[in-house]
């Protein structure tokens, strides 16, 4: 055990590097690309450092071209859920004992070999497992995800290091100590980085992880779990198994050593485990922490002032990066009617000029939904609004599942605030808008706030400071991430950390102290250095 007070290296923010024609890093990962393409894998579940088949099998496929196989996955059953989780028990004791400096050095490791030679792998798997534009596996795969790593350990540090106040005589110290139990992180498809951080920001302050990746996210997930062992992570930490929600609940979230649930995904799975955890409370060795990221039904709120060219760029990158699938996207908009009239047929025209396909093309804007079910739920949102009064379809509008999951970039204006399409997630590239009149600010103002459950990101655009004011107050509780003339998307690690609240989650802001917080258990020690010898205070004495 060393004597000496590490610090960690000063994180920043991990370049993004911009595949420009002729660059390196563009013909590295165009190879990278056909390579994975080319080669069909299996992916086991890890458990314990092993990998573990069960014959119990499904495929991955390319979103954008879903007749090609990439990977056959071995699904978890719940004889191998349970051992995932006596592995990370079992890792556990030997794992928080560990120096904090050994143990964020796995992980800022894993941000080194991330940001260098396996950049290409990441990156290539979310494009092709997950449908995304080179920019948009970058910004998450790449970027991202060496940031988790990078200041997670910095914000650990100085959690370490606030300590109590220790008068004369006295010295009081605080420890913080991981849970007594294992921490179930259930990740989703659309963030690689995402998929990564949940089981690991947990290990980083001494927990044990079993993590459920989304079925649809098995190549990049089967890569992150490499690149975690290739870092030095000892086995059973961290252990990958990917099985049917239903069963995980049943066999793990009911475990009496379940010590906390790191989630993201939809609010009604999230409401259902919250509920799962609730009826089993009595059961558990301490009260769980669950902590989730969950809905949204995010807006773009306009005032007349708004400058319309960085409106109308905010709504289609907002709206339609990897096609409406972040949890920050743009899904509704209230624009003032004047506005409205110079803005509209801009947004329509420049809609139109979306390129939409395979990934693998690097002019594409666009590419495929993540699966057949999604791509119904959202052709089932547009056969509505076609079919409904007082809804029109500016642009867009139709679905194209041929060869892959194709939904085009839609705009919909409602004349009803409360339309189904302006309160319900869709989660896909449909926007609708709402059009105001000038003079109904504050109404419109209220049903921004009133008309949908969810409060993940929202943005504003005005240039009366008066005004930017005015809705900055009167908005304060609808979004966990507030944008002010910008779009709701792109939030970096250690700018604006990440989270909602009300039906978006429990908003403990992922990339933040506050997220590391919650894996946490702090235990206060205080020593006396010439304790009393008497029990009598001096008030008892009679003179």
């Amino acid at each position: 055990m060393s004597n000496a007070l590490f610090e960690v290296p000063g994180p920043v923010n991990e370049p993004v590097l911009d595949y420009a024609p002729g660059s390196t890093e563009r013909e590295s990962l165009k190879a990278a690309l056909k390579d994975m393409a080319a080669d069909r894998i299996e992916i086991p579940c890890v458990i314990d450092g092993k990998e573990v088949t069960t014959g119990n099998t499904f495929e991955v496929v390319m979103p954008h071209e879903h007749g090609h196989v990439l990977a056959t996955v071995h699904e978890a059953g719940a004889k191998e859920l349970a051992a995932a989780a006596d592995a990370a028990i079992k890792a556990r004791r030997d794992w928080e004992r560990l120096e904090w400096s050994d143990r964020a050095a796995v992980f800022l490791k894993a941000a080194e070999l991330l940001a260098g030679p396996w950049r290409d792998r990441l990156n290539a798997s979310t494009m092709l497992g997950q449908s995304k534009t080179v920019y948009q596996a970058e910004i998450d795969a790449a970027a991202e995800m060496i940031d988790f790593f990078r200041f997670n350990a910095a914000y650990y540090e100085q959690i370490l290091a606030e300590q109590p106040l220790s008068p004369t005589g006295v010295w009081n110290r605080m420890e913080y100590r991981p849970l007594e139990g294992f921490v179930l992180a259930i990740t989703p498809f659309n963030f690689t980085s995402i998929a990564g951080n949940l089981p690991s920001a947990p290990a980083l302050v001494g927990n044990v992880s079993v993590w459920k990746p989304a079925h649809t996210q098995m190549l990049s997930a089967w890569y992150q779990m490499q690149l975690f062992q290739e870092a030095g992570l000892p086995a059973g930490v961290i252990n990958m198994v990917c099985a049917p929600g239903p069963l995980t609940s049943e066999v793990l979230v009911t475990r009496r050593d379940m010590a906390g649930i790191h989630f993201t995904g939809s609010t009604g799975t999230f409401q259902k485990i919250y509920r799962n955890v609730g009826e089993h409370i009595a059961d558990y060795r301490g009260y769980p922490r669950l902590v989730g990221e969950t809905g949204g039904k995010n807006f773009i709120f306009a005032h007349a002032s708004a400058d319309p060219e960085a409106l109308w760029t905010a709504l289609v990158r907002g709206a339609f990066e990897y096609q409406g699938q972040k949890c920050s996207a743009a899904s509704r908009a209230y624009i003032p009617a004047s506005l409205w009239r110079v803005l509209k047929q801009r947004l329509a025209d420049e809609i139109k000029t979306i390129g939409m396909g395979d990934p693998r093309d690097f002019s594409n804007f666009m590419n495929a939904v993540i699966d057949r079910p999604s791509f119904d739920k959202i052709s089932g949102y547009l056969d509505h609004a076609k079919a409904a009064s007082g809804v029109d379809v500016l642009v867009g509008g139709n679905a194209l599942g041929d060869t892959g999951w194709f939904i085009e970039p839609t705009v919909l204006v409602a004349q009803d605030p409360a339309y189904k399409s302006m309160v319900e997630e869709i989660f896909g590239p449909v926007l609708t808008v709402h059009v105001y009149e000038d003079r109904k600010l504050d109404e419109a103002l209220e049903a921004c706030d009133t008309a949908s459950p969810y409060a993940l990101t929202g943005a504003i655009f005005a240039k009366d400071r008066d005004v930017i004011a005015r809705m900055d107050r009167r908005l304060m509780h609808t979004a966990g991430n507030f944008y002010i003339n910008d779009k709701p998307t792109g939030a970096v690690v250690g700018q604006q950390p990440f989270g909602g609240a009300r039906a978006s989650g429990t908003n403990d802001k992922a990339g933040s102290m506050l997220n590391l917080n919650r894996w946490i258990s702090p235990r206060t020690i205080k020593e006396t250095f010439d304790p009393p010898v008497n029990y009598r205070y001096p008030f008892m004495k009679e003179s």
